[in-house]
């Protein structure tokens, strides 16, 4: 049999012929290999005493032969089942020694029908291989009593395995990675691979999901041929296909090179992680349930999100009366919430917003973009969101610059991921470190875009600042960011380049850095970042403990000589506030004003001066569900003047009588903030379990100056409901009388900034510190 293999494989396992000399196909190689092993193996097993009709002992295939996919180098799996009437130890002797010897790769088990259901009951191994047991020789009789029960305890008993099976699959694609995205993808046993084919199956014989359709069978035909053709170049058993062999495969399954097959491989991947996703959910293993007349019954709850976006049992779906077609924002707002909570969107939402959603009109929205900051801020429920929006075409809508770097495989040995996914990882990294900078925003964007000119035969990081000034313009955002946005793509190469080649500590060094970033700090601290986050998500090793102290000691050198961050300054008040205001400190009583333009309402809250007016009027928002986009507090007169830029998180926005009664009771301390808000935050999710940790920093406005000058406390934090209350009624309660505030909340990111006079203490500082830091946790 190994002689008459090795002749269909051909010498040296690097061509395949039939008997016309003509080389096979994968599929007809599989299918003659198939062949021959039966044929060797029913001679074979009559040989070795396996009865026939009635002998109540079979030979059965599991695996690779029992579905005929029998590819090069393929161990065969097994099966000697027997009705127990006789001994079969001297069969199994005379079967298995010859397969041994001839160096044929063999797992195999000796079993009673009732041991290997009992076998199947316990292992999800077994139980899955039962699946696909095909009749090879002896009494068919015993293979039909076998395959039959293990199907239908299959069946029956699946849902109280489908917890473990979820296990196994989890704990298969962290070890083998993915198909979709990796360079060296595990074409079997990775996320999107030949294993979860098979899971798929199994659900559908269980009959928990339908078959499935022709895109997945084309997905496993070609995965299937990939793994043929790489066994028969390898010349050995191998599941993981290499750049070297990409060219050779590629030539034999009829593409150009391994770049076009990397892509098509992604594309196949990503069809199979996808179906499998969705059957995993739709089996509900993991919903709320609910007894109803002694039954289990499987009762999804409905939670607001966002508006037109609600929590359905597990997944992301459209509130009842919400319009795709009418509401741009609504895409983004169900991605920011998927990404957010962690949850997939549900396949009927993905569905309505294919058909319908359109792509906002350019310049975006601010509440649109800050949907889109939200989302690219939410961690790694970043990656599933994404892939699923660009699957059905959803992502392309919103960035249509895509395409080029889709399923891209990258030129550049030490890249493990796609171009496409290794933009996501980037963004996902980037997202860890928004603390760190002062416009989390464009970190996050730019993370995303910063690889976009690749794929179009010229310098990508040229490339990529046209397209991220482009897609900047049309984002809405300002023209100063979209200049700053453009140059992080630039110049994304500039800091690891240079910390790496050149002599950090040399002047000439440095000035090269500064007079290419303009002498811009805050460019030069998003690069800092971005470095980071990019180096990270290229591959293990790039990103180490010698590379990021070069780096940073260049950052802090090219900072010095840009002579630091400009200081956080105070807005000036309008007429109508200033107005506002006077009229507050004559009748002491609190008063508010609202300003709307479409769904961005200025609502200005005025009391008379005390310290708490600021933590008691951003309580009162987050109360009514009002999402703070930007903040400024001073005074004027006698009276506290907070002017907070909001959009409600649900609905429209609350009566202007019920903000006012509720802010002067919180003025006059019947009302509960603390209590109610701490409800509310774990009503929506609270805080991210991967959130950043905050970051404290402070200006000083004069440099050098006594201690007895005013000084600016910027926080950097993970944005939630109740953030600048608690942060306001720390500062409030550490004896600080705030003089000026600015709050701008980017996307999932909050940066604060509070003035006040310098403490006198020893240690002052750090009390603060330590009091703000617990507040935004």
């Amino acid at each position: 049999m190994v002689l008459a293999r090795d002749r269909l494989l051909g010498a040296g396992g690097t061509r395949s012929a039939g008997p016309s000399g003509h080389r096979l196909g994968p599929a007809a190689l599989r299918e003659a290999l198939a062949d021959l092993h039966e044929f060797w193996l029913t001679a074979h097993a009559a040989q070795a005493g396996v009865g026939g009709r009635g002998g109540g002992v079979a030979l059965l295939a599991v695996g690779g032969l029992g579905r005929r996919e029998l590819v090069p180098f393929s161990d065969l799996d097994l099966v000697l089942a027997h009705d127990g009437r006789k001994p079969v130890d001297a069969v199994a002797e005379r079967l298995w020694y010859p397969l041994w010897n001839s160096g044929v790769g063999l797992d195999h088990s000796v079993r009673t029908v009732g041991e290997a259901l009992d076998v199947a009951a316990n292992d999800l191994r077994t139980a899955l291989g039962l699946l696909d047991a095909r009749h090879m020789a002896g009494d068919a009789e015993v293979t039909v009593r076998l395959a039959t029960a293990a199907r239908e305890q299959w069946r029956t008993g699946v849902r109280k395995r489908l917890g473990e099976l979820i296990e196994s699959v989890r704990k298969r694609w962290h070890r083998a990675g993915e198909v979709a995205h990796w360079v060296e993808p595990d074409l079997k046993h990775g996320r999107g691979g030949l294993r979860d084919l098979a899971i798929l199956d199994a659900l559908a014989l269980a009959q928990l999901i339908d078959r499935p359709g022709q895109d997945v069978a084309a997905a496993h035909t070609l995965l299937l041929d990939t793994r043929t053709e790489l066994r028969r170049v390898a010349g050995r058993a191998r599941d993981v296909l290499r750049p070297q062999d990409g060219d050779e495969v590629a030539g034999a399954l009829g593409m150009a090179d391994r770049f076009a097959l990397a892509r098509a491989l992604s594309g196949a991947g990503r069809t199979v992680a996808y179906a499998l996703d969705v059957a995993l959910r739709s089996t509900g293993a993991t919903g709320p349930t609910r007894k109803v007349l002694g039954l289990v019954r499987r009762q999804p709850e409905r939670r607001p999100l966002d508006e037109g976006v609600v929590l359905h049992g597990t997944e992301v779906a459209l509130a009842r009366d919400a319009d795709p077609g009418k509401d741009p924002g609504l895409l983004l707002r169900v991605a920011a919430a998927a990404g957010r909570t962690g949850h997939p969107v549900a396949p009927i939402a993905l569905s309505r917003l294919g058909e319908s959603a359109p792509e906002p009109r350019a310049p975006w929205p601010a509440e649109v973009r800050q949907d889109l900051v939200a989302l690219l801020g939410s961690g790694e429920g970043l990656t599933d969101v994404v892939e699923a929006l660009d699957r059905t075409g959803l992502w392309a809508r919103l960035f249509p610059e895509w395409g080029a770097v889709r399923d891209l495989p990258p030129r550049d040995a030490a890249h493990v991921w796609t171009v496409d996914r290794h933009l996501v990882q980037t963004t996902v990294n980037a997202s860890r470190l928004v603390t760190s900078v002062s416009r989390p925003d464009l970190l996050l964007i730019g993370a995303l875009l910063h690889d976009i000119g690749k794929g179009r035969g010229q310098d990508h990081s040229v490339v990529g600042a046209a397209l991220a000034t482009q897609v900047g313009g049309r984002l809405g955002l300002p023209a100063a960011d979209v200049a700053v946005l453009s140059a992080m793509v630039r110049h994304h190469l500039l800091l690891p380049h240079t910390a790496t080649r050149r002599d950090v500590q040399d002047d000439a060094t440095v000035e090269r850095v500064v007079q290419t970033l303009g002498g811009d700090p805050v460019l030069l601290e998003l690069l800092h970042a971005l470095t980071e986050a990019d180096s990270l998500a290229t591959g293990p090793g790039v990103w180490t403990d010698w590379k990021a102290r070069l780096t940073a000691e260049l950052v802090d050198r090219a900072r010095a000589a840009m002579a630091g961050t400009p200081l956080p300054a105070e807005e000036p008040l309008d007429d109508a506030q200033k107005a506002l205001a006077e009229a507050v400190a004559r009748s002491g009583r609190p008063d508010i004003l609202v300003d709307t333009v479409d769904r961005l309402s200025t609502i200005t809250l005025v009391a008379k001066d005390f310290p708490g007016v600021l933590s008691r009027a951003a309580g009162v928002l987050a109360l009514n569900s009002l999402e703070v986009h930007a903040a400024t507090a001073g005074s004027h007169g006698g009276a506290a003047i907070s002017a907070f830029s909001v959009t409600p998180r649900f609905g429209s926005l609350p009566d202007p009588a019920l903000l006012r009664e509720q802010f002067a009771r919180a003025v006059g301390g019947s009302l509960d903030l603390p209590e109610k808000l701490a409800a509310k935050e774990r009503d929506y999710g609270g805080r991210a379990e991967d959130a950043p940790e905050p970051k404290v920093l402070w200006f000083d406005n004069e440099a050098g100056g006594p201690e007895s000058a005013a000084v600016v406390l910027e926080l950097r934090a993970a944005d939630r409901i109740g953030l600048l209350h608690a942060v306001a009624d720390a500062l409030e309660r550490s004896g600080v009388d705030v003089l000026w505030a600015r709050v701008a909340t980017l996307g999932g990111s909050a940066v604060d900034s509070f003035s006040f006079a310098a403490g006198t203490t020893p240690g002052w500082r750090r009390a603060i510190e330590v009091a703000v830091l617990k507040a935004a946790r």
